[in-house]
């Protein structure tokens, strides 16, 4: 009885698989993997933990190179700086959890009722596990053309991304968050002579290390400006350095 249970579930899982993959899956353990969430860890004989995370890890480096891959191919007149800020756009952590919803993948986790990590981290994360499995079974261009028909055009409008107004404050609290870094945003008010109108400073750390300042005329605007600085450099070099 259990051995058929497990095969109905195995039957079931595979057919949604094949739906939002578009193709059929080979070595089926691989995405069995990729939505075990830590929380639902399996542990072998040797006492290692069977969880995702390992999948998340080559997922991230995977997806990096297949968005530009992409974007270099469909914005052949631009240059380095839009690359890039474009690419941020869709990989970072908000982006991957909505397409991971969009997929349907939330109902396919494996995770416990209770867990430590943040609930918006965890779908965005399976993504990128599932992107590695992807990868593992089928090799590198079908894991670019599962990106290309069942992503960008259908979950991902490239256009509409790359013109996005990005909220920097939020791409450093995701960035922070996910990289375990301490964040914190120092924001007085100062001297607006000659105009008499309120000035404002924001300076921002990571780690209690300074990174960037920057001023604006509310908190809101002085933030924005201070963390678009801090993204530009943190982006440079994730590990920020007292000068």
């Amino acid at each position: 009885m259990h051995f058929l249970r497990h095969r109905r579930q195995e039957i079931e899982l595979y057919r949604s698989l094949k739906k939002i993959l578009g193709f059929r899956p080979r070595h089926l353990e691989l995405y069995q993997l990729a939505l075990r969430h830590k929380s639902q860890s399996l542990q072998r004989e040797d006492g290692v933990l069977l969880n995702n995370e390992r999948l998340e890890f080559l997922g991230d480096a995977v997806l990096d190179s297949l968005v530009a891959d992409i974007l270099f191919r469909h914005f052949d007149l631009e240059g380095e700086g839009f690359l890039t800020d474009t690419r941020s756009k869709i990989v970072k952590r908000e982006s991957l959890n909505n397409l991971a919803l969009s997929l349907g993948l939330d109902r396919l986790l494996l995770t416990s009722a209770r867990t430590d990590s943040p609930r918006q981290s965890i779908f965005g994360n399976m993504f990128e596990a599932l992107i590695a499995a992807v990868y593992l079974d089928r090799g590198y261009m079908a894991c670019k053309r599962f990106v290309e028909k069942r992503i960008v055009g259908h979950l991902v409008d490239l256009e509409d991304v790359a013109h996005q107004e990005e909220n920097f404050k939020s791409m450093l609290l995701e960035w922070s968050q996910h990289n375990k870094k301490k964040l914190d945003f120092m924001t007085v008010e100062c001297d607006g002579k000659p105009s008499r109108n309120p000035v404002f400073e924001c300076r921002i750390y990571v780690d209690d290390v300074f990174v960037s300042s920057n001023t604006g005329y509310s908190k809101k605007n002085a933030q924005q400006n201070a963390a678009r600085l801090a993204w530009e450099k943190l982006r440079e070099n994730p590990v920020p350095v007292a000068d």
